[in-house]
């Protein structure tokens, strides 16, 4: 390993999840850092995405000026509405979560284990304060959950771990996990990282995460 590792941004780990992210995909982005993948989309192909308040075909972070206070995605944030976007009651926005309805959720993390559990709701500490909000509901109703996180906490720990120590969202939901410092995917033959950024050699990536990985292509 060199002497510097070219971490990605958060912008350079959305454009990563985007572009993985197959042409007529319904998608739901979490709260938080996950809304970026809004703004990376290529260009050319079609990818709904869906807000859990109640919006099926939501656009791009408006620019400056041109907010609307009417749309909003689940964070509060201010969003767009694509041509043909639908809005509707939040309880039919849950129904599609939890029936299946949606190809992948894009989601943050405070802790992913290396059989895919995943930790995103509540640190654990007695005074955090609790926000499931529906990442129970995408990670069981998700076809594909991807994660999308810092490898690390402000503390040095890895936050990929082999077993989680926060209170789960869910278990073995988590097929992949985008971070600062490589992809991993989350496979029953181990946890396989791949796309090292430069200056990140293999056996400091698992020295850093402090589980047992495999090599990918």
């Amino acid at each position: 390993m060199s002497d510097v590792i070219q971490r990605l941004t958060r912008k350079q780990i959305a454009a990563r999840i985007a572009a993985d992210i197959p042409d007529g995909s319904y998608v739901n982005l979490g709260i938080g850092a996950p809304t970026e993948v809004a703004n990376c989309l290529p260009s050319g192909i079609t990818i709904i995405l869906h807000t859990e308040n109640g919006l099926l075909g939501m656009g791009p972070t408006p620019p400056p000026g041109a907010e609307d206070p009417d749309l909003i995605n689940a964070g509060k944030q201010y969003v767009t509405a694509n041509p043909g976007a639908a809005y509707f009651h939040h309880a039919d926005s849950f129904a599609m979560m939890r029936g299946g309805h949606l190809d992948y959720c894009v989601l943050g993390a405070y802790q992913v284990s290396i059989t895919g559990d995943l930790a995103n709701w509540h640190t654990g500490a007695a005074d955090a304060i609790p926000a499931v909000g529906g990442a129970m509901d995408l990670a069981i109703g998700a076809k594909s959950v991807f994660v999308m996180m810092d490898l690390l906490t402000k503390a040095g720990k890895s936050k990929l771990v082999s077993r989680c120590t926060s209170p789960l969202t869910g278990i073995g939901c988590v097929k992949r996990v985008y971070t600062d410092h490589a992809i991993f995917d989350i496979t029953p033959q181990g946890t396989v990282a791949r796309d090292l950024v430069p200056g990140l050699g293999f056996e400091a990536l698992e020295k850093l995460c402090g589980v047992p990985l495999r090599r990918g292509t």
